[in-house]
């Protein structure tokens, strides 16, 4: 391998050079431009515009509060009436198919939502013509 000599090898120029004298007086301007300039201050209070902008900001953030409410409120779960009316046009939907989809939970909740009487019960099935059908039903 060749030897790497720093010294013997030709140095590249740079493609900037700084302008002779450049940095002795640098602070010395860099101040003078920092006084020279004053930034004017204008209070918000007395823009008319700003004011106006902000109180119609306000105002629309008061009138979007009860939309976003409504509509993270609103319900994804299906009323009864919805889903009664869905599986009785369901014309391959019959008794059976329902339930067979219950589990315990859910005839615990039948058993203690639906309270017969035992007269209720007796008229029901004594009024009824095909009280052979719900028996064996």
């Amino acid at each position: 391998m060749k030897a790497f000599k720093l010294e013997d090898e030709p140095k590249i120029a740079p493609g900037f050079k700084t302008p002779e004298h450049y940095f002795d007086d640098l602070s010395i301007r860099v101040l003078q431009q920092i006084n020279q300039t004053e930034v004017k201050v204008i209070p918000l209070y007395k823009r008319k515009k700003v004011l106006g902008m902000l109180a119609a900001a306000v105002v629309f953030v008061g009138l979007m509060i009860p939309i976003v409410n409504n509509y993270n409120n609103t319900s994804k779960e299906l009323d009864e009436a919805t889903l009664e009316t869905y599986l009785s046009y369901q014309s391959n939907l019959n008794q059976y198919d329902l339930i067979k989809e219950l589990d315990t939970k859910d005839i615990d909740k039948l058993n203690k939502s639906v309270a017969l009487e035992q007269e209720t019960l007796e008229d029901i099935l004594s009024s009824s013509p095909n009280i052979e059908n719900l028996i064996s039903e």
